[in-house]
């Protein structure tokens, strides 16, 4: 396997970042010199806040979230960012976290139980926290892209930082974390020592609350020239740090992608919903004979080929024969049942389906769709890999529309295996168990 550094010069497409600029925590104008006893940042102010008695119940059970509905009453009224202190009907110290009155997620909880200061060794000891829990995956020595802190799960909700080798990118997915970028850039400065720090912002943040901040800024550090390398339990791929889906790569599918490269050797394989190949180049690796890859967007599908590009080094990535097609997965599927394409291994991988529950039962009829459409191209005694990242969805929701899809089909369906969650994205609450996968052989 090259080194980093050969990689990047091969690739052309990322230069070593110096400090050449200094932390950019808040724009020009902006004091964030902090006051007495409380975290720098525009606006950072104490509430104190009365919830329904099922909500406090809940945040005492570890609940990250507040929605609108529950708040009783709120003194003074607040900004994003503000520390939202929960009270008893004793007035008796309960949680504490980020208030946000542009989201129906109102507050979310930083801490619970006794009062605690939010400051600067707050961020350090969650960070330090989240990178021990990660500690087995990180001595592996070949995985230099991971999550290192999961939102909620990992205590800190509505935020994520991933790291792809010394370029981390922290995403904001509420207008609350803003007034605290300072502290939390210097936490991460501190314990990962990264060459930059990107921002990502969610879709959902008003614009009148960035503070300046744009998506792609650079927090620390300046913008990467180009897709960032990285490896992926000893695979090179690219992350569009700047302008890439989510933070540039989709690191959840790790040891889903491993476990087909273990089914792949010989076979050939479907790869619907590729993105930017993660599925293909673990087969590809793993020995697939030929792989087909799918997706809507030709672009995301020419980063895919370029990640293949990467590994071309391999022997069994070398043999591999490799297509492209770009269209909507149903459509093409349809095509391929048309046309009589067979395969031994179908991996189905669909964006979210359902951000509301209006939406589920669609969700389902979708996923049960797709199964049905896998099963009329994949041979008798093939593997059907489907995932699903549709919070709403559980998994015995998944793994029913697809037995009722097979039985519709008259093919019979042995479940093999199930997953869940990688250890660099845990799952610290019931909402939080997004992800799940079936692989099943086909009869």
């Amino acid at each position: 396997m090259p080194s980093p550094e050969s990689a990047r010069s091969a690739a052309g497409r990322h230069r070593v970042m110096r400090r050449s600029v200094p932390p950019r925590p808040y724009p020009p104008g902006v004091d964030s010199t902090p006051a007495a006893g409380r975290p720098s940042g525009p606006a950072a102010r104490r509430l104190a806040v009365r919830t329904t008695p099922d909500a406090l119940r809940q945040v005492r059970g570890g609940h990250p979230w507040v929605y609108d509905k529950s708040i009783v009453s709120v003194s003074p009224e607040g900004s994003p960012g503000d520390l939202a202190v929960i009270f008893d009907d004793q007035r008796r110290f309960a949680a504490i976290g980020l208030w946000d009155p542009t989201s129906p997620v109102r507050i979310r909880v930083l801490h619970s139980g006794r009062p605690r200061q939010i400051d600067g060794a707050f961020w350090r000891e969650r960070l330090r926290t989240a990178l021990e829990r990660r500690t087995p995956l990180i001595a592996r020595g070949d995985t230099s892209g991971y999550r290192v802190v999961h939102g909620e799960n990992d205590g800190l909700p509505g935020l994520v930082l991933d790291r792809y080798e010394r370029v981390v990118v922290l995403k904001a997915y509420s207008a609350a974390w803003m007034p605290h970028l300072a502290d939390v850039v210097s936490a991460v400065d501190e314990l990962l020592h990264p060459e930059s720090v990107v921002l990502r912002l969610a879709r959902s943040i008003p614009e009148p609350h960035l503070h300046g901040f744009a998506d792609g800024d650079a927090l620390l550090g300046t913008h990467p020239d180009g897709p960032v390398p990285f490896t992926e339990l000893g695979l090179w791929f690219e992350a569009d740090v700047v302008a890439g889906q989510k933070t540039g790569h989709f690191l959840d599918q790790r040891d889903n992608r491993a476990l087909v490269a273990s089914l792949a050797g010989g076979r050939r394989v479907l790869d619907v919903f590729a993105s930017t190949g993660g599925f293909t180049v673990h087969a590809a690796a793993g020995g697939a004979a030929e792989i087909v890859s799918v997706d809507l967007s030709a672009p995301t599908l020419a980063v895919a080929e370029r990640n293949l590009a990467r590994n071309r080094h391999l022997p069994a990535v070398a043999s591999c024969v490799q297509r492209s097609v770009a269209g909507d997965a149903f459509a093409v599927l349809r095509q391929f049942r048309a046309d009589r394409e067979q395969f031994d291994i179908v991996v189905v991988d669909p964006p979210s389906f359902a951000s509301r529950a209006s939406q589920v039962e669609g969700a389902l009829r979708a996923y049960s769709t797709l199964t049905s459409l896998a099963l009329d191209v994949l041979r008798p005694g093939g593997i059907l890999v489907q995932c699903s990242c549709t919070a709403r969805v559980d998994a015995g929701q998944l793994e029913r529309s697809m037995l009722r899809a097979a039985d519709a089909a008259g093919r019979q369906m042995r479940i093999t295996a199930r997953t869940g969650h990688p250890l660099d994205h845990p799952v610290g609450f019931a909402e939080g168990a997004y992800l799940k996968a079936v692989i099943a052989r086909m009869g």
